[in-house]
């Protein structure tokens, strides 16, 4: 998937004007937000559970690589193959070694936001083969070439309406804007492709290091079908899912359907483990497990660390005012929302993305719901300030901040320029005290009714109703 992060101004501001968008955003407050706050209230020791998720997502002293390297043991001696892959494009060579090597020709895809991460529909594509998503969000996305706005519901920018349109556009049957009937002619357009896949790929919510085990949850049997019916199943994932122990998903999994689609359970949860045995009757006859970095390790040991706890359940954004205000597309990658304000400038270069751990109010609504307790707002501005320092801020900015930094450490040149300020403010205000225009934040004050200041200030205001 291309990174357009360095255009986020631009693309968040003809968001906030689709009309369509925000009337479609308004579902995550219905159904999301509504629906976590309900949940929650189903446990009585929430916080004490949250607290033990995020001492599971921790990494291990500082280091991943115990964990994964006995998972891998586990793995293999079930009969996968664990391979590691530094990069994105690593990924990408394996997957399509391995389609050439087992004569691939048809692929079926469960939902994976790593194989977006990678851009592997792209490189299978190239390679000559069928590539079929599965997961209905993901399959409306790829019938209209677009990528997700979100990573859970991919396809919440969208109305059923337009969803209606592009069916009838692609399948060439009569229209109908039925949900019902909408997800049936989707299941009988997909179903061929699950049985004559040759390949499926999944990605991973977790993989356990006890059991060498790959763990999906979806809300649709796709992945259960893509896993099971090709005879080859690739799994890929990042190197920080690895968890001890099943027991400690048994925890996560209390926390991750509530924090992702505000359900106290979900509908599939499924432990993948090993190739198809000789008494079996289903499963995969080779199994390959992709470990990715990307980025991922750099965060060892950094103010970022706590980011690996992720467990990408979304709800960071679906309560975050600005994602709810501009969906994900503006973000200009795989991760949107306050989690994609981080990993993304951590994966693809700060530079790459500079706007991005700008795009928060602080109000600290994405550090208060999730799930494993990642301290967003102050991730973030650790970003801020490794920006600063490698002098990556625009110079009006860095100039502007570097007076007021100078000013603030001299009371008296402080207090004259607040009195500069708040009579000059005044002025602008004009007869009615309201400012309609104000160089350098005119943006700002756009469609908002300030009040100017009086032409005093709060030190002078103080000093005159203070009592003798």
């Amino acid at each position: 998937m291309q990174v357009t992060s360095m255009h986020f101004k631009a693309r968040a501001g003809g968001k906030l004007a689709d009309v369509k968008l925000q009337a479609a955003l308004r579902k995550l407050q219905n159904n999301f937000v509504k629906g976590r706050a309900e949940r929650v209230l189903e446990l009585d020791n929430f916080e004490a559970i949250r607290t033990a998720a995020a001492a599971i997502r921790d990494p291990a002293r500082k280091k991943i690589d115990p964990r994964l390297e006995g998972f891998e043991r586990k793995a293999q001696a079930r009969g996968a193959v664990v391979h590691w892959a530094e990069t994105a494009s690593d990924v990408n060579r394996i997957v399509c070694e391995l389609a050439a090597a087992y004569r691939v020709r048809k692929v079926a895809k469960s939902k994976s936001m790593v194989s977006e991460e990678c851009g592997l529909n792209d490189a299978l594509e190239a390679q000559g083969l069928d590539v079929l998503e599965t997961d209905l969000g993901e399959y409306i996305l790829q019938l209209a070439h677009e990528p997700p706005s979100h990573i859970v519901a991919p396809v919440v920018h969208k109305s059923k309406e337009e969803i209606a349109d592009l069916f009838e556009e692609k399948h060439h049957r009569p229209r109908t804007t039925k949900i019902s009937e909408m997800c049936r002619e989707a299941r009988e357009v997909l179903r061929p492709g699950f049985l004559s896949a040759d390949l499926g790929i999944s990605g991973a919510n977790f993989i356990i290091a006890e059991t060498g085990s790959v763990l999906i949850v979806t809300n649709e049997g796709n992945g259960r079908l893509a896993t099971t019916l090709p005879r080859v199943h690739v799994a890929i994932t990042g190197i920080e899912k690895v968890v001890p122990t099943l027991e400690d998903v048994t925890t996560l999994l209390r926390l991750l359907p509530r924090s992702a689609t505000g359900q106290s359970i979900t509908n599939y949860v499924s432990v993948l483990t090993g190739t198809k045995g000789n008494d079996e009757s289903d499963g995969p006859e080779h199994f390959h497990i992709i470990l990715l970095d990307n980025g991922r390790s750099r965060l060892l040991g950094t103010e970022l660390q706590p980011m690996l706890r992720c467990i990408r359940c979304g709800a960071c954004m679906n309560h975050c005012p600005v994602y709810r205000n501009i969906g994900g597309h503006a973000y200009g990658w795989v991760y949107p929302g306050p989690m994609g304000s981080v990993l993304t400038p951590s994966f693809v270069g700060l530079e790459n993305a500079l706007d991005l751990p700008h795009a928060s109010t602080f109000c600290g609504a994405c550090a208060v719901v999730c799930p494993v307790k990642i301290p967003l707002p102050d991730l973030m501005r650790h970003l801020r300030t490794r920006q600063w320092e490698r002098h990556l801020r625009p110079w009006p900015e860095r100039a502007a901040i570097g007076l007021w930094s100078w000013m603030a450490q001299r009371p008296a040149a402080y207090a004259l320029g607040a009195r500069l300020v708040a009579r000059t403010l005044s002025l602008f205000g004009g007869k009615k005290q309201r400012l309609r225009f104000l160089p350098g934040v005119s943006g700002w004050i756009k469609g908002r009714d300030m009040p100017a200041p009086s032409g005093q200030t709060f030190r002078e205001l103080y000093k005159a109703r203070r009592p003798a």
